[in-house]
């Protein structure tokens, strides 16, 4: 048996070759048993993959089911940052995703249709869209999308129109959520008053 460490992508290199793991496994010491057939691999004593042997050189194999966790976890990760985002952004947001779950509604899909709505349409808007959709009880995306259109043909606004942006960008650029400036009044008013 020979003890072999998973870094950060699923995979144990075993003898120049890499098997994979599944994704729950990752940064971890795990045991490599091998006949000439079968490569087990295993966390203390129950195996957690099981390949066929192969005895040439820099390749990798994968089992189908590791490959599919970790594109389900990926993509759960990928709607929960945008969920976390968009309340950062608009806490309002956080009754419609309630209503909507409660509803049945994918919450990812809906987290990353509000977020791409309020990127295209700014947090003011966005803002008055969710509270109607809320105000008539109607919670999901459509319902904030015509909101936002309608608000948009009163004014005669342009189409917002959407940019796709590399994700290093996204991450560079996030939205921030302006606060009331009537602090920085009363900081002056405090230190004005304390003067005389």
């Amino acid at each position: 048996m020979l003890a072999v460490h998973v870094g950060k992508t699923p995979y144990v290199r075993f003898d120049l070759n890499d098997y994979s793991v599944p994704h729950t496994h990752v940064q971890r010491t795990l045991s490599v048993r091998a006949s000439a057939a079968e490569v087990r691999i295993l966390d203390d004593q129950a195996v957690i993959a099981t390949h066929p042997r192969h005895y040439g050189r820099g390749q990798q194999f994968e089992q189908a089911a590791h490959v599919a966790d970790l594109i389900r976890h990926k993509r759960a990760a990928r709607h929960h940052r945008a969920s976390d985002q968009l309340l950062k952004a608009l806490p309002e947001c956080a009754t419609l995703l309630t209503r909507a779950a409660e509803r049945g509604e994918p919450l990812g899909r809906t987290a990353s249709t509000l977020m791409d709505l309020l990127q295209r349409y700014g947090i003011h808007e966005m803002r008055h869209a969710v509270q109607e959709a809320i105000a008539r009880d109607v919670p999901h995306p459509n319902a904030v999308r015509l909101a936002l259109e309608r608000a948009r043909h009163a004014q005669q606004a342009p189409l917002p129109i959407g940019v796709t942006l590399p994700e290093h960008i996204k991450q560079r650029d996030r939205i921030v959520v302006p606060h009331a400036l009537a602090g920085y009044n009363n900081l002056l008013g405090e230190s004005h008053d304390d003067q005389h």
